[in-house]
């Protein structure tokens, strides 16, 4: 493992990273601190594959279904609040 400080990193970031994609380990450090690690991005990662759980997950016909224990405690009350009221506020005298 190779220990380069930031300033050294910065001059000489080609180098570094052409030894990194040869399979070198390169700390980045500050005051003797490692603070990064140099990698090579991960070649050919496939992009994710969707629908792996298709058909494996089953919700029950009332999942949906409002349930006034769990609303009650969650919001102390039904799910859906009163209908506010409109405040009219006086007109001010010019």
């Amino acid at each position: 493992m190779k220990i380069v400080n930031i300033h050294a990193a910065k001059t000489q970031l080609s180098r570094l990273i052409a030894e990194v994609l040869d399979g070198e380990e390169v700390v980045i450090s500050k005051a003797g601190t490692p603070l990064v690690r140099l990698v090579p991005v991960a070649a050919g990662a496939a992009p994710r594959q969707l629908g792996k759980l298709a058909g494996a997950v089953i919700e029950s016909p009332d999942c949906w279904d409002h349930d006034a224990e769990i609303e009650s405690l969650f919001y102390g009350g039904p799910l859906e609040p009163p209908p506010l009221r409109r405040v009219v506020e006086p007109r001010r005298k010019s």
